[in-house]
């Protein structure tokens, strides 16, 4: 996993899209408003939500961690089953019911992007936001089979800041001072 990836925010983000959408999200759709929240609090703040890796893969843009939970990789994290249930075929639900306040990883701004997101892309089929996602973020490349790394600046530029580059180092710096503290305790 990432340093510094934090697992039980990944599952709020992914209980809290579940919840959004009666209890139940298909997997597809899921992977992919998990993707645009964290763009667009990189454009809003500077900084994702997850702190996950990001790659292009053949449905579009993916959180790399995240979808590795979605599919089963996060048995060793407890965090993970408290707020999302196994993976039912193509589909992912609530393991119960969430508030806002039971997402306590989350902050008021991270969940006014979260909720941002759901209303913009909530009513799309999975079929329809991969679709979108294929067409309307650049970062996303084909990769044929495989998956590629997206990285954090080459969104930084899209986004027209003038030091795309010095940003995710920033990131990345932030990221591993989390996890040195997150190993400390």
């Amino acid at each position: 996993m990432t340093p510094g990836f934090n697992t039980r925010k990944s599952a709020q983000i992914a209980a809290f899209f579940a919840r959004e959408a009666g209890g139940t999200i298909a997997v597809l759709k899921l992977v992919k408003l998990i993707y645009l929240a964290d763009r667009e609090n990189l454009e809003l703040y500077d900084f994702p939500i997850t702190g996950d890796t990001l790659v292009s893969m053949t449905h579009g843009p993916a959180n790399s961690d995240t979808l590795d939970c979605i599919n089963g990789k996060a048995a060793e994290h407890g965090d993970w089953e408290e707020f999302v249930a196994d993976r039912d075929g193509h589909d992912v639900r609530v393991a119960r019911p969430v508030t806002d306040e039971d997402l306590d990883e989350l902050s008021r701004a991270e969940l006014g992007t979260l909720a941002s997101t759901w209303r913009r892309f909530g009513k799309m089929t999975k079929y329809e936001i991969r679709n979108w996602t294929h067409e309307n973020l650049p970062e996303w490349q084909d990769p044929n089979g495989s998956s590629v790394p997206i990285p954090y600046s080459k969104i930084f530029a899209l986004f027209g800041r003038s030091d795309p580059v010095d940003l995710e180092r920033a990131l990345h710096s932030e990221r591993s001072l989390r996890a040195s503290f997150a190993a400390a305790y």
